[in-house]
């Protein structure tokens, strides 16, 4: 089940976190993944050679999803020297959290270019292919907060939300071209940044969630892998919450 071998991957924001946890997933399933970063060329090395080590191929890519028309034409580039694009994991994000009465402009304009505008020009770009192969996957990580919301992170919210109407759109414009398109929504899932939290604030999240538990970056990854496979394949539209019922 879930073989991904002979796809293309392109993994966004893939060198740590849950965006590196998701690219090694696809690489055991046998996809060729491609991992694109901002910053730390050194992390984004280290995961393809993880994944070269296990067997599987990857390469990486540099380039600012927030940058609409750069982000636009690395994926089309992505896509030519590939041979085509099967899967496109729309992961990269940032968080400027603040207040609404402390929030700057340009936090809110940087936060939306990122998460909305980066994730919309990778989709446009990668959709092309997907409509010569008359088949793809849209995978867009999306976050419980942009369901339920949460107090400091009005910009974050609205960016994660925004998601969810991209994923609906995306679904119905392009289901007769076999292409799907979904979200996934994090709950409390430990990485680098949640492990930055202080006790109070990690026992007060941990209180949100039913199974008592914070998730695993693997279970995002098992989630994408279900996604991106045939398995799958009657599923579009959908919002799947692996969040252990913090949100239901």
């Amino acid at each position: 089940m879930f073989d991904l071998s002979g796809k293309v991957a392109l993994v966004t924001g893939g060198s740590r976190g849950i965006g590196r946890g998701i690219a090694i997933k696809l690489a055991a399933q046998g996809a060729r993944v491609v991992i694109t970063y901002i910053n730390g060329s050194e992390a984004a090395r280290k995961v393809v050679a993880e994944i070269e080590a296990a067997g599987g191929k990857a390469e990486a890519d540099q380039f600012d999803v927030g940058n609409f028309d750069a982000a636009d034409q690395a994926v089309a580039e992505i896509a030519k020297r590939a041979g085509g694009l099967d899967i496109l994991v729309a992961n990269a994000g940032i968080s400027i959290d603040s207040l609404l009465l402390r929030l700057r402009e340009e936090d809110l304009d940087r936060t939306l270019a990122v998460n909305v505008k980066g994730a919309i020009a990778c989709a446009r770009a990668a959709i092309k292919p997907m409509i010569r192969a008359k088949a793809g996957r849209l995978i867009f990580l999306s976050s419980v907060v942009g369901e339920r919301g949460n107090p400091g992170q009005t910009a974050y919210c609205a960016s994660k939300a925004a998601l969810l109407g991209v994923t609906k759109a995306l679904a119905r414009e392009y289901a007769s071209r076999n292409i799907t398109a979904n979200a996934i929504t994090p709950g409390y899932i430990s990485t680098d940044m949640t492990g930055d939290l202080n006790e109070d604030q990690q026992k007060a999240m941990l209180a949100a969630v039913p199974l008592a538990r914070p998730g695993s970056v693997d279970d995002i990854a098992a989630a994408v892998v279900y996604l991106a496979s045939n398995e799958a394949s009657y599923v579009t539209g959908q919002t799947l919450r692996v969040n252990g019922g913090m949100y239901m």
